[in-house]
């Protein structure tokens, strides 16, 4: 099969021969149709993830139709239109038979720890608890890009932050999760703020449903320009780039009380980070909170906001892609460059 295979950081992927992956026998081999391109994949890219090992097929945004079924796999058939979250988790821990699926501690992460879907085949371990059905109404492509971004600012908003309508959002990064959780808060009731260095990316923003944009270049101090614009400072936070400024400016951004949620992935010197602990998480009593991901038990409510709220994930896209251009959305990312998600629909 071919595949976009990476075999040194942040050099252009190789288009290759692979062999086949083999079925699991609780899994399946779906044939990728559809795949994003993530700003996570950019950070394997750069070599700055962790599991990574060379060489290696990254992609995680996945939508296409089951090819072969393992025979301990009684949930799903050959022909089955499916998707599925990035983590693949064991499904029998504690954690997971507790609803805590994202951190299992026996994952399988599909593009990271693991192959990934820049490919024309995909084995999916642990179908059974971890695939996703997907719905006759959304297109391979669309499915894909709303892949991780639209998954996991969904459950940061809903699960995590449980923002409200009339509350203010600030969105610190508008790619892929940022400007998903401007297009959800928007349908939730939320007032919304985009802050980014691409006026591309902010213009996206404010045509999904942002009230303000800020360009963090062009800002001296964003925290104090959030709280003069929402008369006290953002109900919720989300960040979603990872990096040390763009986490500073949602931290001082929030008012008393406030939501943080940590979306961005932090890698390298953005490990670790100073915080205003007395005046800020202190005296303004704000909440920190973690968020990676979301487990496939959490799609049907996702779904089914998309088709009460008549949401189109698809005003996410702004191209179609073919494998061997996937490189090329990497670049643009080293350069804040272009605006909405490119999704592979020609392996």
């Amino acid at each position: 099969m071919r595949a976009a295979v990476l075999t040194a950081f942040s050099q252009p992927l190789e288009i290759q021969n692979v062999d086949m992956p083999a079925c699991p026998p609780d899994g399946v081999i779906v044939s990728i149709k559809a795949c994003g391109v993530c700003r996570s994949d950019w950070h394997g890219w750069k070599g700055a993830h962790p599991a990574i090992k060379l060489p290696h097929i990254p992609g995680h945004e996945l939508a296409g139709i089951i090819e072969e079924v393992g025979p301990n796999c009684t949930k799903f058939h050959v022909g089955q239109r499916v998707t599925a979250p990035f983590i693949l988790s064991c499904g029998v821990c504690p954690d997971c038979t507790h609803g805590r699926a994202t951190v299992c501690g026996h994952q399988h992460v599909i593009g990271f720890g693991n192959p990934g879907a820049f490919a024309e085949y995909l084995a999916v371990p642990r179908a059974d608890f971890n695939l996703v059905p997907l719905p006759e109404e959304f297109s391979f492509i669309d499915a894909a890009g709303m892949g991780c971004r639209v998954t996991t600012a969904f459950r940061a908003l809903v699960d995590r932050a449980n923002i409200q309508p009339g509350e203010w959002l600030a969105v610190h990064g508008c790619g892929g999760v940022g400007l998903s959780a401007i297009l959800i808060a928007k349908a939730l009731g939320a007032r919304i703020i985009g802050v980014d260095l691409n006026e591309d990316a902010l213009a996206y923003a404010r045509k999904l449903g942002a009230e303000h944009t800020i360009n963090a270049r062009d800002t001296t101090n964003v925290g104090e320009a959030i709280r003069d614009l929402t008369g006290g400072g953002a109900n919720v936070s989300i960040e979603a780039l990872g990096i040390t400024p763009t986490f500073t400016n949602s931290i001082m951004g929030l008012a008393k009380l406030g939501r943080h949620v940590q979306v961005g992935l932090p890698v390298d010197e953005h490990a670790h980070v100073d915080l205003p602990l007395l005046d800020i998480i202190y005296m303004r009593q704000v909440s920190l909170m973690g968020m990676r991901g979301m487990a496939a038990s959490g799609f049907p409510a996702l779904f089914k906001l998309i088709t009460e709220k008549h949401l189109d994930p698809g005003q996410l896209i702004s191209g179609t892609i073919a494998l061997d251009q996937a490189s090329n959305v990497f670049v643009d990312m080293d350069n804040f460059a272009g605006s909405g998600i490119k999704v592979i629909d020609r392996f």
